[in-house]
């Protein structure tokens, strides 16, 4: 088993009087509560919170989840590295619920590294016993343009091209050129290929992920090196606020372990996958996912209706000195903003149907106990707009509608970026301009005018 329930009721009040131990799997093993290492045949980059409160979990939840290990690397920095891996990669899963919370010890992860080992990512990523490769590296981590084409003036993607083809694989920045590497070392190895899952909120995921990994491959010479994956489009959906230091305190209180690397998040989750696994993939169906054909209505009424509805209650929210999403949810005005902006996101997917979608969604936003932050929402907001606002921008201005609410969505963010609400989004003119010129470069030349009429003050 991949996962052990905990504790199923709330959290226990008072504090613990004896020194509370630190958890690891073998810790657990000689608790009586053993989390046997599976082999690792999924790599995972950008091991994050969402992603031990999502693939993880839905791999721990599999039947065959003694079968398939995940070893996983940061994105970026090391931090979570060096919390999770002297754990064994086992941690905790906090289900915050509306009344009280579930706890959940999750073993899915045998390996912990950090970005930096390149090497054993590509040893990894060529092995036979490899099946399957999954990401979360966030919109950014992509470094596309606007027009969704890998971005070779990006200072890091410029960098890894020369570095590729300097051999100097130690000093490689990018998730997308160490997973390169890794797929020529498998092609060159004869390899069955292995399945590409990216679960980043991109529209076509798995095919952007493709076609800037094709860009990559033919600036550094290895072309052939995409005959070694498939890739798979997904939409997938749980939200996931940060770790406070009170929910450390909690989890010790309530499990008895002292864990530095849990994920809290919500009881709701869902997955959809679409594509090909040559070599196989754990029973995610049977844990809750979906495979499908297509995935196209799935992913864009994700990306607007939920995704697009954070960006509205967060700048709206910051505007307002709110702080959560459960408090802009609250808000009057800010609710107002979020149904015009919803009525247009509806027209724009057209199915699955959206009615009920939305009502859940209240729910879910309207949960307190999940802290999720504006500002953590309030991040690569240029990025986040060409994907979640300006496709409801184009569909309503096509259709001869005004697009009011989704157009007051780029307003909102003008003004929370010229107020300088918007964590590391510079504020001054000049930097506002290039953040709209770059905006206007992922939209269709027709809706320029309305977007500009938006963010330009009266008068």
């Amino acid at each position: 088993m991949a996962r052990r329930p905990v504790r199923r009721d709330g959290i226990r009040s008072g504090r613990m009087s004896e020194p509370v131990p630190r958890l690891t799997r073998a810790a657990l093993a000689r608790a009586g509560e053993p989390l046997e290492a599976a082999p690792a045949r999924i790599v995972h980059l950008g091991v994050g919170a969402f992603h031990r409160a999502h693939q993880a979990w839905y791999t721990s939840r599999a039947p065959d989840a003694a079968d398939w290990g995940i070893a996983a690397f940061t994105a970026r920095t090391d931090a979570v590295a060096r919390r999770l891996a002297p754990q064994d990669g086992v941690y905790t899963l906090v289900e915050r619920g509306p009344e009280a919370d579930r706890f959940e010890h999750i073993g899915s992860i045998v390996e912990v590294h950090p970005a930096t080992r390149t090497d054993r990512l590509r040893e990894l990523v060529a092995a036979p016993s490899t099946a399957v490769a999954t990401l979360t590296i966030t919109e950014a981590g992509y470094h596309l343009r606007p027009d969704g084409v890998l971005d070779l003036a990006d200072v890091e993607i410029a960098h890894d091209v020369e570095a590729l083809r300097g051999g100097r694989f130690d000093a490689l920045l990018t998730p997308l050129a160490r997973l390169l590497l890794g797929l020529a070392d498998r092609r060159t190895d004869g390899v069955e290929p292995i399945a590409i899952v990216s679960c980043d909120n991109l529209p076509d995921n798995g095919a952007r992920l493709a076609a800037a990994l094709a860009v990559l491959a033919s600036e550094t010479g290895r072309t052939g090196a995409l005959q070694a994956a498939s890739f798979v489009n997904t939409s997938v959906d749980r939200i996931t606020p940060r770790t406070t230091e009170a929910d450390l305190e909690a989890i010790a209180e309530a499990t008895g372990w002292r864990d530095e690397a849990p994920a809290v998040t919500e009881p709701f989750a869902d997955w959809t996958l679409s594509g090909e696994f040559p070599s196989g993939h754990p029973a995610w169906d049977a844990a809750g996912a979906r495979f499908v054909g297509d995935i196209r209505a799935h992913t864009q009424r994700k990306l607007l209706v939920l995704n697009g509805g954070h960006l509205v209650l967060a700048f709206e929210g910051l505007r307002r000195g709110l702080a959560t999403v459960a408090d802009a949810i609250a808000d009057r005005d800010c609710r107002r903003a979020l149904e015009r902006f919803w009525d247009e996101a509806a027209r724009t997917v057209g199915s699955p149907d959206t009615d009920a979608y939305r009502a859940a969604l209240e729910e879910r936003f309207a949960n307190r106990r999940i802290e999720h932050p504006l500002a953590q929402i309030a991040v690569d907001t240029v990025t986040k707009l060409s994907l979640r606002v300006l496709p409801v921008i184009r569909a309503e201005r096509a259709a001869g509608r005004d697009a009011a609410g989704s157009t007051a969505v780029v307003a909102a963010w003008a003004a929370c970026r010229t107020a300088g609400l918007l964590p590391g989004e510079r504020s001054d003119r000049g930097e506002f301009d290039r953040a709209l010129d770059t905006l206007l470069e992922g939209a269709d030349p027709r809706d320029g005018e309305a977007i500009v009429a938006a963010v330009t003050p009266p008068g």
